[in-house]
């Protein structure tokens, strides 16, 4: 028993030996691999492997843009009160400062077409831009786009020809890409920071119309702005357009718009100067884990449509309330930001094709693109009379002036447009721009016609009902003193 023991240990101890000895072998041979992997560079090219030859190709390209608008000021709050003015007299002449900004621009053409972001030069009487090598340009405006927060720009050239930035393939940007970002941060001067590219479609961002940002940990600060984010490859992946921040600094979180949208505005720009959107005719919600699950589905996803306007693309298309859109023309849908976005890269007169799931049923529908009806006309008017509505301005709503405003295109009727300083209404405090009229005196109103019809009839006393956000607001004003809503 005893031998038998001894032998057993000794067999126990062989194996262990001879394991210990692999670990040992496959230990070293790991650590000669990574000796390989660290070794010390050999050439010269080894040792200054960097980004430099990416930035040299980029960087020309990338412009500062400084803008320049006057505002007027006034020495007393009181001076626009028509109380004050009438009984204290009153002009005087307002006092004069000049603000400027920065931001960053890109130069797309080699005969001085830029691209930067609406918000750098929105309201600026002058523009200046810097090129890298220190020329500078006025610049004019040929296209402001504030849905895509994307503006263009033209300089004359002169002397040296221009470097321009080609645009990336959008399907060719991935989540880990390498990416540098390129700009004027602080107004310091042009500067290069890298990083990658951290997500895509983030749609939950600001205040745009088209949110479908790309999401960079490359370092963006206020004056980056309409700067490039470019690959690896020296084209452009992006235009860079916010951060989020608390302090005003970065915080690894920068966004870009995508080249896709960026090429979408430039060609409008440089064909007929104005960008016409297609029109698509329906409203949904994103497809949230709670809603996945009601219908069946195994993952949210999708958009699922809850009202489709008569004769509208959608409606001829054969989209009914209750479908799920999963992906346009290919490209998967999480939420409204994304399916807006997308639609609104089409070309009105072409088509579309959704990928939609109705229950257990998968189809697919071509949808023929055009643009939004103006029926009725706009009609765009400030009402006169003598009434507290008097100086304010309305407008009929139609699907196409809804679009242009951002408000829901199955809202029907007369507009608050812009309420006077001088309107009866405005010292009553009642109404907002945005609301929607209801009824004056008891009668519906449809039209700006009819609004004006009611209004020459009415009194100083006066009801009157609003929509706002979907509530409806009640109010019954005694002459120009007093109200009461509810």
């Amino acid at each position: 028993m005893k031998k038998m023991m001894k032998y057993s240990l000794g067999l126990l101890s062989l194996l262990m030996l001879t394991v210990a000895l692999m670990n040992g072998s496959m230990q070293s041979n790991s650590n000669a691999q990574n000796q390989e992997n660290r070794r010390v560079p050999t050439s010269e090219a080894e040792v200054k492997l960097s980004y430099a030859p990416i930035v040299r190709q980029a960087a020309p390209a990338v412009v500062n843009i400084y803008t320049k608008r006057v505002v007027r000021t006034r020495t007393s709050p009181f001076l626009d009160d028509p109380f004050f003015s009438r009984f204290f007299g009153g002009s005087s002449v307002p006092r004069e400062r000049i603000e400027r900004s920065l931001g960053s621009g890109v130069i797309v053409r080699q005969d001085g077409v830029i691209i930067t972001n609406h918000h750098v030069i929105d309201g600026a009487d002058e523009i200046t831009v810097a090129l890298h090598d220190r020329r500078e340009f006025e610049a004019e405006v040929i296209l402001m786009d504030d849905s895509s927060d994307l503006a263009i720009l033209r300089i004359e050239p002169k002397g040296e020809p221009l470097s321009v930035l080609e645009f990336s393939s959008n399907e060719d940007v991935e989540v880990g890409d390498l990416v540098l970002a390129i700009g004027n941060p602080f107004g310091v001067g042009q500067s290069v920071t890298s990083g990658i590219v951290s997500a895509l479609a983030r749609t939950q961002v600001g205040d745009d119309a088209y949110q479908f940002f790309i999401q960079t940990d490359a370092a963006v600060n206020p004056g980056n702005s309409g700067g490039a984010l470019v690959g690896m490859d020296g084209k452009l992946v992006g235009i860079n357009t916010s951060i989020y921040s608390r302090s005003g600094g970065s915080n690894g979180i920068g966004f870009a718009i995508p080249v896709k949208m960026v090429d979408f505005v430039l060609n409008a720009a440089l064909n007929d100067g104005q960008i016409i959107r297609p029109w698509f005719g329906a409203t949904g919600q994103a497809v949230t884990s709670e809603i996945a699950e009601s219908l069946g589905f195994d993952r949210p996803g999708g958009v699922l449509v809850d009202n489709v306007f008569p004769d509208s693309p959608a409606d001829r298309g054969g989209l009914e309330p209750g479908d799920v859109i999963l992906s346009i023309d290919g490209e998967e849908i999480f939420d409204t930001q994304g399916l807006k976005y997308f639609i609104g890269l089409g070309k009105v007169g072409g088509e579309t094709i959704l990928d939609v799931m109705n229950g257990d049923e998968r189809k697919s529908l071509t949808i023929e693109l055009e643009t939004a009806p103006e029926i009725p006309p706009r009609d765009i008017t400030v009402l006169e009379g003598d009434h507290i509505f008097e100086n304010m301005e309305v407008a009929n709503l139609s699907p196409a002036f809804s679009n242009e405003l951002g408000v829901n295109m199955f809202d029907k009727g007369v507009i608050i447009l812009e309420i006077d300083r001088a309107s009866p209404v405005r010292q009553l405090n009642i109404l907002r721009p945005g609301d929607i009229f209801e009824q004056v005196d008891g009668e519906d109103i449809d039209t700006v016609d009819e609004l004006e019809d009611v209004l020459d009839d009415v009194g100083r006393d006066v009801s009157f009902s609003v929509r706002r956000s979907g509530r409806l607001i009640e109010c019954q004003a005694r002459g120009r003193g007093s109200y009461s809503c509810r």
